[in-house]
């Protein structure tokens, strides 16, 4: 008989131990992006292909994306690279986009 008791208290006790962690997981709220907190980026533009979506930036450090400073090729929307144009110093955020390293901001820098 104790025996019986010691393990149904062992095995209440540990479901009462997860109760409050399983409330938590499925109260939680989801993460934001990583451009909502994002430090912009400064860079230079150094080529635009609207027809294609992309625009080459030589960069300093994304550290949203943990990538130092480089010339890339990055995907944006249209209306994005309307903005600017080559030689424009600009401030920008990136993230990855279906598979892919995509500008998500770009604003030229004063």
């Amino acid at each position: 008989m104790k025996r019986r008791n010691i393990s149904l208290t062992v095995v209440l006790s540990s479901a009462i131990a997860v109760l409050p962690w399983s409330a938590i997981a499925a109260n939680a709220t989801p993460a934001p992006s990583a451009t909502a907190g994002a430090v912009y980026a400064v860079g230079e533009v150094k080529k635009i292909d609207v027809s294609q979506g992309k625009i080459t930036l030589k960069h300093g450090p994304i550290d949203n994306l943990g990538m130092p400073g480089m010339t890339m090729v990055f995907r944006a929307d249209p209306a994005v690279l309307a903005s600017v144009k080559v030689g424009d110093q600009v401030k920008f955020k990136a993230d990855k986009v279906d598979g892919s390293i995509k500008v998500t901001e770009l604003v030229k820098s004063s």
